[in-house]
């Protein structure tokens, strides 16, 4: 995909989204990063570590978060891109399902649109992305999911369907969406497993898939332990992500997660052979 001029390679490998919270409530790293200059550091470090994108958000969206206003929204994530879009060559995205805010940081140095809301909160999302041209991002986030009937990937194919139909009527191209199942949002903790180990049904929807498990609490009510120390659980979600294809993992340890990629494409290929 081209990316405002960067180019973001899609296919033959799952490839790793960096994650860099620029908040001070995010579940795992919330404050590490508030700093403009601790995150523009942390960002070129996991451009060297290996990731192939980097997806900065100022707006936590964990369980119970705190809403802020698009113009804070803006204030944090606005300087970061700015001086990250200089310092690193590849692609960064905005976590942010506010029209304000995307245009804002699209103008900033982002070039690509991740929407946790899969562009049916706001409208104007969808209506941003075509104006801009961007690449987009469209997360499964459904506040009825749990409790409705129903096969769980099938319902999430058919969010994605009306998801693409927005994305369409808006005037983005299809061959510019990235698809994620959401992990971890609106779902029981049977409902995140059971996606894990089915992700790879969602490829009859013909775009490339993204996952974010990093540190949730689904690894923890399986392995236990704080969101910082579920290093381990991640990276199993990571070969899990691998053995299925997925084309990206949204993580926070890029180094760790990038050697488990390499171990577990290099067992796929001599078992293909």
């Amino acid at each position: 995909m081209n990316c405002g001029g960067r180019e973001l390679a899609v296919g033959g490998r799952t490839r790793i989204v960096g994650i860099l919270n620029v908040t001070p409530d995010s579940f795992s790293d919330g404050g590490r990063f508030a700093e403009v200059e601790a995150a523009v550091e942390q960002g070129k470090r996991m451009a060297a570590e290996g990731a192939a994108m980097i997806d900065v958000g100022g707006q936590s969206t964990r369980p119970g978060h705190t809403e802020i206003s698009a113009e804070e929204e803006i204030a944090r994530v606005r300087p970061v891109l700015e001086k990250l879009a200089a310092a690193v060559d590849i692609p960064l995205s905005i976590d942010t399902y506010k029209p304000a805010v995307a245009l804002a940081a699209l103008a900033a140095g982002a070039q690509v649109l991740n929407d946790v809301h899969g562009f049916q909160g706001d409208p104007e999302m969808a209506r941003v992305a075509a104006e801009r041209g961007c690449p987009v991002i469209l997360m499964h986030n459904d506040r009825d999911f749990a409790g409705s009937p129903g096969d769980t990937m099938e319902k999430i194919a058919a969010f994605f369907r009306r998801s693409l139909a927005l994305a369409r009527g808006a005037g983005v191209a299809e061959d510019r969406v990235i698809l994620d199942p959401g992990i971890g949002f609106a779902k029981t903790q049977a409902q995140n497993l059971e996606i894990l180990g089915r992700l790879a049904e969602l490829k009859a929807l013909g775009r490339p898939l993204l996952i974010g498990v990093s540190r949730k609490s689904v690894i923890g009510r399986v392995t236990g332990g704080t969101a910082d120390d579920r290093l381990e659980g991640t990276l199993a979600s990571t070969v899990l992500a691998v053995a299925q294809a997925v084309e990206f993992v949204r993580v926070h340890d890029v180094r760790a997660n990038a050697r488990a990629i390499v171990m577990a494409e290099a067992v796929r290929r001599a078992a293909a052979r």
